[in-house]
């Protein structure tokens, strides 16, 4: 069982971020040639080199775009959100310690990122707190607000924990991970990831973090 934050006792002298080299980034795309080159070149110039791009069935240049970007490329032929973050995760070097999700539209604000890894140093689980902002709340569509909202009320409700959004953007600890065994291989990979870290006793982080409107891709891709 991964230990609880109080568990843990961490505290100011912990380190203050962990280092891209441990981290390998996943990002499931689907028709999205117009926004993932600058994905992956804003994370490549961020430090990050482990870097999957997991084509989902795309007809357009989506895979193409990834690689003359830099990233290692992955196709997933059967649809499927969460199959699709499931193979960006198969096959790890060991060296890596840590799983970062994002989405390939250009909607998630990357220069958020380095909280992210400051935070992953007292954390095992960091998420991106979309609705925290005026602007998130703005650009996400009234299904995600409301589902969103519903179903973090929910988990409130049933495992009496308190999250504020089910965002793509994510950082988990590899070990966590492994001991959630994730089953969701659709829309549902967030929230059971969510769910399941609570019953994990896990230390649990959410960052505040920008949100644009989705720049490019299918959007029934996504459901959060």
């Amino acid at each position: 069982m991964v230990e609880s934050r109080e568990a843990r006792n961490v505290g100011p002298g912990a380190p203050r971020r962990i280092p891209h080299a441990v981290v390998q980034v996943v990002i499931p795309a689907l028709d999205e040639e117009a926004t993932i080159g600058d994905v992956v070149g804003d994370l490549r110039r961020m430090g990050f080199s482990r870097i999957r791009v997991v084509d989902n069935g795309s007809w357009d240049r989506t895979p193409d775009r990834a690689r003359e970007a830099g990233a290692e490329v992955l196709m997933e032929p059967v649809a499927g959100y969460g199959r699709a973050c499931w193979t960006g995760c198969a096959h790890l070097d060991p060296q890596v310690e840590w799983l970062l999700f994002c989405d390939a539209d250009g909607s998630d604000r990357l220069d958020d990122l380095g909280r992210f890894m400051e935070s992953a140093s007292t954390a095992d689980f960091v998420l991106g707190d979309r609705r925290s902002r005026k602007e998130g709340r703005r650009h996400m569509t009234f299904a995600q607000n409301f589902g969103n909202g519903l179903a973090t009320f929910l988990i409130r409700l049933g495992w009496g924990h308190r999250y504020h959004d089910l965002g793509p953007l994510r950082l988990i600890r590899r070990h966590l991970f492994e001991l959630i065994g994730m089953q969701d291989r659709g829309f549902g990979w967030t929230l059971e990831m969510q769910v399941r870290a609570v019953e994990e006793r896990a230390a649990i982080a959410e960052i505040p973090v920008g949100y644009r409107r989705r720049m490019g891709g299918d959007p029934r891709f996504r459901g959060r």
